[in-house]
């Protein structure tokens, strides 16, 4: 919990979220339980998975990336039935809640599963009952955003669009759109290209991980040879002038995981990302949460950790929550739904301050 007066006011702030991996809220409790039902042998090499608390602690350690990848794929491994799926994701809609998260979009990577024999179908039946669950047990509504790892063959990624799009998920709405995430460095986005302008003539939104790990170029050849309709991460934005302008002026969101990026070393310090830069050029961002289990922070965290590192006043996280909430992917309606709870909730705030 911040320490800031402004907690109260950040803790019932209604919130969009839209840089979660699904995979990535899997708690070390939930994975121990799930490797127990399905008789998966955790790594007896790696003294990390003594216990739950063990694992937790080395989270605490991750020196990259990639390192974090390695657990990430390991924790994937205990994912097998639908069930699994369902239990993973309602974990995270059920915190979501409590965090104050009124809308959710979501990433999946199916190749993380496909690749280890679990069909895609499986993975989405699990993740819509989940879905389901949360917008009737909380009111939360959600999306899901069919992520490709770049590190995987293109054709790889390729064979699994192909796949959702047959069987309806972009059409009838089960997936919302396409992303791109894995290990950044030396995987350009331009890779998956034609994917991208596939997607695009059917009219199937996009994003990808840019500038991460990556420099801007990641950022703009993502928006140049992607057509990408959001950045996410986007740190290195600030490091062109002249991109983090069009950006701006082309109300490009930039979905920001704060604790995500100390964490991974991407900077020293919270202090060193970018946001009042971008806030001083007009540059659309929300706060998210991106791999909550293994980095230690859900979304009401990094709000807090955003606040002791920059105070930002009401006004600044008013036009923070109404920026995720424009940039996000679900309905008008919903959409309009959300502007005016936020609308709502800042004259009542102001009104008692």
């Amino acid at each position: 919990m911040c320490k800031t007066s402004l907690h109260p006011f950040l803790k019932a702030l209604p919130k969009c979220e839209q840089h979660l991996h699904l995979e990535g809220s899997l708690s070390p409790e939930l994975l121990f339980r799930l490797a127990a039902l399905n008789n998966v042998a955790l790594p007896t090499s790696d003294p990390a998975f003594e216990s739950p608390a063990s694992l937790l602690a080395r989270y605490e350690r991750f020196t990259s990336l990639d390192d974090f990848l390695h657990y990430y794929f390991i924790g994937n491994s205990v994912l097998l039935t639908a069930n699994d799926f369902e239990s993973l994701a309602y974990e995270y809609f059920t915190r979501a809640h409590g965090d104050g998260v009124v809308h959710a979009e979501v990433f999946f990577d199916p190749q993380g599963h496909t690749t280890r024999g679990i069909a895609y179908a499986i993975v989405v039946e699990g993740f819509t009952r989940a879905q389901a669950r949360a917008e009737k047990d909380f009111g939360i509504t959600s999306k899901l955003i069919l992520c490709f790892l770049r590190h995987l063959p293109v054709m790889d990624a390729d064979n699994i669009f192909k796949e959702a799009d047959a069987l309806g998920h972009f059409s009838n709405g089960t997936v919302v759109g396409i992303g791109l995430d894995s290990s950044e460095a030396g995987f350009p986005p331009e890779l998956f290209r034609d994917i991208y302008a596939t997607a695009a003539t059917k009219n199937i939104r996009r994003t990808a991980h840019a500038g991460e790990e990556g420099d801007a170029s990641y950022i703009s050849r993502s928006i140049d040879l992607c057509g990408v309709q959001r950045i996410d991460h986007g740190i290195r934005l600030a490091d062109n002038p002249l991109l983090m302008k069009r950006v701006a002026e082309e109300k490009i969101l930039v979905t920001m995981c704060p604790i995500s990026n100390v964490k991974l070393r991407c900077v020293n310090e919270l202090k060193d990302l970018p946001i009042r830069t971008f806030l001083d050029n007009g540059v659309r961002f929300s706060i998210n949460s991106d791999d909550p289990a293994y980095f230690g922070g859900y979304i009401q965290d990094n709000y807090c950790a955003v606040q002791e590192a920059f105070g930002l006043s009401v006004v600044e996280w008013g036009g923070i929550a109404k920026a995720a909430i424009e940039g996000s992917w679900c309905e008008d309606a919903r959409k309009m739904t959300m502007l005016k709870s936020i609308e709502e909730y800042l004259t009542k705030f102001e009104a008692q301050a």
